[in-house]
């Protein structure tokens, strides 16, 4: 990757995280204010995206939208680390008979797609904030643990395990102080991945009308509202499209870097 494409996706996340953590340095106005007289106005120095249905300004909702986005991305791939790291331990450091079952859950787990799954548990749990940041968790968690018990088998059999076995460190002790933290630092590039998968898989259940509920200023969301005045008003749909275009690919492109630093060390 050359170091302008760095540079710029660089550029685009922090712009996400100012847009998550202080919207209203960037768009004072609010989110869910409505003026039926100014519907469906298109883009101009009035309303940089133009307006939604009831009088909505899509820039201010895109900007303030954007904290919905990484709240769930960041909740969903921590709960998916989560538990890869207590199924991948377990696995790792189990006798054999109960590693291998525990393998092959994870890999029938792993065969099904993730935003199938997803779909799956919100048939379960119902649609909401809540349940889509459980739902995509769930999905991440079984390749994030077979990433985490195949760093773990590496490392238990290396000479320093041997050293903290000499020296009469406990197993809790050598997992938590060894094993867990270099098993972690390969899947930093992953968990960065992770985070622009999950932006789009919770954006994904938002437009299916599963996740954060109308009129929450949520990209998916507000996908779906516009969809609907897609040949009246393309803008709706067009510029929270691009946001979440614009997060993911930039994750990704960071997350690639990140993996080939992680390898060259």
């Amino acid at each position: 990757m050359s170091r302008t494409t760095k540079i710029c996706s660089i550029v685009v996340i922090g712009i996400w995280l100012l847009m998550a953590l202080a919207p209203s340095l960037l768009a004072p106005g609010d989110p869910l204010a409505i003026n039926p007289t100014e519907a469906f106005a298109k883009p101009g120095f009035a309303h940089f995206f133009g307006t939604d249905e009831s009088g909505r300004d899509i820039y201010t909702r895109v900007i303030h939208g954007a904290g919905d986005s990484l709240a769930i991305g960041l909740a969903a791939t921590a709960l998916g680390m989560g538990l890869a790291i207590v199924l991948g331990t377990i696995a790792a450091l189990s006798p054999r008979w109960l590693d291998e079952i525990i393998l092959r859950v994870l890999e029938a787990l792993y065969a099904i797609p993730s935003l199938l799954m997803a779909l799956l548990i919100i048939a379960f749990t119902g649609p909401g904030v809540g349940p889509a940041i459980v739902a995509v968790g769930l999905s991440t968690a079984p390749g994030y643990a077979r990433l985490v018990r195949s760093q773990i088998r590496t490392l238990k059999n290396s000479e320093m395990l041997e050293a903290s076995t000499v020296l009469g460190r406990s197993t809790w002790l050598k997992v938590r102080n060894h094993l867990i933290p270099n098993a972690l630092k390969p899947l930093l590039a992953l968990v960065t991945l992770g985070i622009g998968q999950a932006v789009i898989w919770a954006a994904a259940l938002s437009f299916l009308g599963l996740g954060t509920p109308p009129p929450a200023p949520e990209w998916g969301a507000m996908l779906s509202a516009g969809r609907t005045y897609l040949h009246l008003a393309w803008w709706m749909s067009l510029f929270p499209g691009l946001a979440i275009v614009a997060v993911a690919v930039c994750a990704t492109l960071i997350g690639r870097a990140l993996g080939g630093k992680v390898k060259s060390l």
